[in-house]
């Protein structure tokens, strides 16, 4: 049985052939028999090169092997592949496995661009810091591009609940920070002055943050400006195996973003995304 099921509505009102797309998305908890070929592919999608580095094959052993904690969306029940996940992973009582390990020197590697959010993640995961209390969740979230964003403040919910559910079973998940590692496309100049220019008046308030025609640095997915605005710490890094695009080429230039954020801010975010992206209205 699935967790709970929301509609989305996808329709256009003006004159043209465009017609209403219903669409059902239920939540579910991971589920090891099936979930794990589609995870690595998730995974390998916000990684993109640096996946295999990252040990994605242990990513999702270890992951599955919590079902209490995460959701899934699929659209044809619970042995179909899932369209998004959502979980966290505790860094401090998971540190030997493979995966741990590479996500450690991966973080600390990338973070070197911002000296006081390396210093702060040097505080948590250095070996002494690894006993502590403190203990660091690692945030994994990621969906299917046409995935819509409005379903992110029920996943989040989920997973707020899901915690403290499993701290009320004293279940590992007692937390002084979340770290999430989303991704993010450069625009050039000219990709800046283009989109600009095409972006219509109901979304110019959006696009005030790529209205200069200089190259900017903008996230795939929109609910990152909520987790960026309550994030102690940020920094911006481009993939180890990263490609280079010239001029001429097409595709996007991804890279990474991390952001550190209190744990006692989960709540906050909850409201913040629920606010910011409510689920669309029936017609």
């Amino acid at each position: 049985m699935s967790k709970r099921k929301q509609k989305d509505d996808d329709g256009n009102e003006d004159n043209s052939d465009d017609s209403l797309v219903n669409v059902d998305f239920d939540f579910f908890d991971p589920n090891p028999d099936v979930d794990y070929l589609a995870l690595k592919r998730l995974a390998t999608q916000l990684w993109q090169g640096d996946a295999e580095s990252l040990q994605v094959h242990d990513f999702a052993e270890l992951v599955l092997s919590q079902p209490q904690v995460g959701t899934t969306i699929k659209c044809d029940g619970k042995e179909s592949d899932p369209y998004a996940f959502l979980t966290v992973v505790n860094v401090h009582v998971h540190q030997t496995r493979p995966f741990v390990k590479a996500l450690i020197d991966y973080v600390l590697n990338k973070s070197s661009g911002n000296p006081m959010f390396h210093a702060a993640l040097k505080d948590l995961l250095g070996p002494q810091d690894l006993q502590s209390h403190n203990h660091l969740a690692f945030v994994f979230s990621e969906r299917l591009m046409n995935m819509p964003v409005q379903l992110m403040p029920v996943m989040y919910k989920m997973l707020s609940e899901e915690i403290q559910w499993a701290l009320d079973d004293n279940e590992p998940f007692k937390f002084s920070h979340y770290l999430f590692l989303s991704q993010t496309c450069k625009l050039s100049a000219e990709e800046v002055a283009e989109l600009d220019h095409r972006v219509p008046p109901s979304k110019k308030q959006r696009a005030a943050v790529i209205s200069s025609n200089e190259p900017k640095i903008i996230p795939i997915h929109p609910e990152d400006e909520q987790i960026l605005q309550l994030a102690t710490s940020t920094v911006d890094f481009t993939y180890s195996t990263a490609v280079q695009r010239d001029s001429d080429s097409l595709g996007l230039d991804l890279g990474g973003r991390l952001m550190l954020m209190p744990a006692e801010r989960l709540p906050q975010l909850v409201n913040a995304l629920a606010e910011a992206y409510p689920p669309p209205q029936s017609p």
